[in-house]
């Protein structure tokens, strides 16, 4: 992803700690921990997922959608990728 506005190192280190986070949700689930513990796991890894969604979400958008030197079909096809992936995004 040569667009991504952050840096590419940025990126690899929060997949890194969201890998992390998941680990955790399986040491939970081996350990027999308490439900509620494992569910804010869970919970945690949610929210940093979306959170990793949205940055990256963004970046396509001003790199593949909304650049000013883009041609209308470029556009087109962006826009018909990014609903794409919206959509299975929220199911």
């Amino acid at each position: 992803m040569a667009h991504v506005t952050t840096s590419k190192e940025k990126i690899i280190a929060r997949v890194r700690r969201i890998a992390g986070q998941v680990a955790a949700i399986e040491r939970s689930v081996a350990a027999d921990a308490d439900c509620a513990e494992t569910l804010h796991l869970v919970a945690a890894v949610r929210g940093a997922v979306a959170g990793l969604m949205d940055e990256l979400v963004e970046d396509h958008l001003h790199a593949h959608v909304a650049a000013p030197d883009l041609s209308d079909q470029e556009r087109k096809a962006a826009a018909t990728e990014l609903a794409k992936l919206l959509r299975r995004h929220f199911r």
